[in-house]
């Protein structure tokens, strides 16, 4: 065998690009064995693929090759033909194979950098949206906070302490009644956290003889933050208290469970 115009006919680069038929690429293994010039020239070959395929993708270059063998390789091929000789491959043939190789691993590339666009500008969007999102919280904190300090300086709010009982020494709560809008409004944010199943409710107290009315509950206290409740008092409140109660409350306070307690001061 002409081992030089062998390896000058090109069949060695389809070996390599996987181009070759199932009986074409048993031949040229068989020949490899048998000569180590051709099998220096495929790992020639196989050298210059990777430089060529790393220049184009650094990270990625055994993941290309690949890629393209497979491409190449899923190419429709024609009937198996009678075995021939060897034909020897133009410069123009090898150079239209360079040039579907240079192809693939640019359309490759790009692809790859255009998924990675793709995945960041999701990932901007995201932060974006939760940066919206934390705004519109701030504002909305500024809104509940400058609400809170108007219902506080207003000359008809009156301040009703509430000192921890009993069952919870170190407890402590605020009303803020306004008398005028009949709205009352706890701050709760020195109360413990109530157990699972257990609920606060706020008792508004009459004192001859001593009459409870429930003016509401505490509902969703953990999830609160500032814990401010607004509830409506059109009574004419001489004491206020509060009672842990099972989650919907009583038709009358648990005095077990009566966590602070507060007289409205005379006017």
């Amino acid at each position: 065998m002409d081992i030089q115009k062998y390896i000058s006919s090109g069949i060695l680069e389809l070996y390599v690009y996987g181009a070759l038929s199932e009986k074409e690429s048993r031949e040229v293994s068989r020949v490899l064995k048998e000569y180590p010039e051709v099998k220096a020239e495929v790992e020639e070959i196989e050298k210059a693929l990777l430089t060529l395929s790393s220049a184009a993708a650094p990270n990625n270059a055994e993941h290309l090759i690949a890629s393209i063998k497979k491409k190449l390789t899923k190419s429709p091929t024609a009937t198996e033909p009678t075995e021939t000789p060897v034909r020897k491959i133009n410069w123009t043939t090898y150079s239209g194979w360079a040039a579907s190789l240079l192809l693939l691993i640019g359309l490759f590339v790009f692809f790859n950098r255009t998924n990675d666009l793709r995945e960041e500008l999701s990932a901007e969007r995201a932060r974006n949206a939760q940066m919206e999102e934390q705004i519109a919280n701030a504002r909305e904190d500024a809104e509940n906070a400058e609400e809170l300090l108007a219902v506080i300086r207003d000359k008809d709010v009156q301040r009703v302490p509430l000192k921890g009982q009993n069952v919870a020494p170190e407890a402590y709560a605020s009303v803020y009644w306004n008398t005028q809008e009949n709205t009352a409004y706890i701050d709760a944010k020195d109360l413990p956290e109530p157990p699972r199943g257990k609920v606060y409710q706020v008792w508004s107290l009459t004192m001859q003889p001593l009459t409870p009315t429930s003016i509401g509950l505490l509902d969703d206290f953990e999830a609160d933050d500032n814990k401010v409740f607004s509830l409506k008092n059109p009574n004419q409140s001489e004491a206020f208290g509060i009672t842990l109660e099972p989650e919907g409350g009583s038709e009358a306070p648990t005095m077990e469970q009566l966590y602070v307690l507060g007289t409205v001061a005379a006017l």
